[in-house]
């Protein structure tokens, strides 16, 4: 299981990988080997997520699911697959765990009386060094 965040895991058997030749490092090695990775997470077939979840994930990652309901993720930065396949899980726990992580609601607070006094102190002394830089030219000469 992987363990998106707390109270949310998905089965590593719902994950599927395709390797194909990279575009990134590895000298001739790249043109030998299939290092990059693309990470394939069926998610109308999933069991692990709720439907809210799904409609939640769906929303927001809208641009990297395809019309069969399948979320890809690649990963070519590394120089081996094995590298590459770990990047790609990370990334997806990131994306998963940033969808499905509720905010917490914000508390309105006033601010304090020393920091506004401060901050009234602080324009008070900038208006004064600005006032002090003026030159004041007369016209009697």
């Amino acid at each position: 299981m992987i363990d998106i965040c707390q109270g949310i895991s998905v089965s590593e058997h719902e994950l599927s990988f395709s390797f194909e030749r990279s575009p990134g490092p590895g000298g001739q090695n790249v043109n030998k080997v299939n290092t990059r990775v693309t990470l394939h997470f069926d998610l109308k077939s999933s069991t692990s997520l709720s439907n809210q979840q799904k409609n939640t994930i769906r929303e927001a990652l809208n641009s990297r699911i395809n019309q069969d309901g399948v979320l890809r993720i690649h990963s070519s930065k590394e120089r081996t697959q094995l590298a590459n396949r770990r990047a790609a899980v990370n990334r997806f726990i990131e994306l998963m765990s940033g969808v499905l992580t509720i905010p917490k609601p914000r508390k309105k607070t006033q601010v304090t009386a020393a920091a506004h006094k401060k901050r009234i102190d602080t324009k008070v002394r900038r208006g004064i060094l600005k006032q002090t830089r003026q030159s004041k030219i007369s016209i009697d000469e």
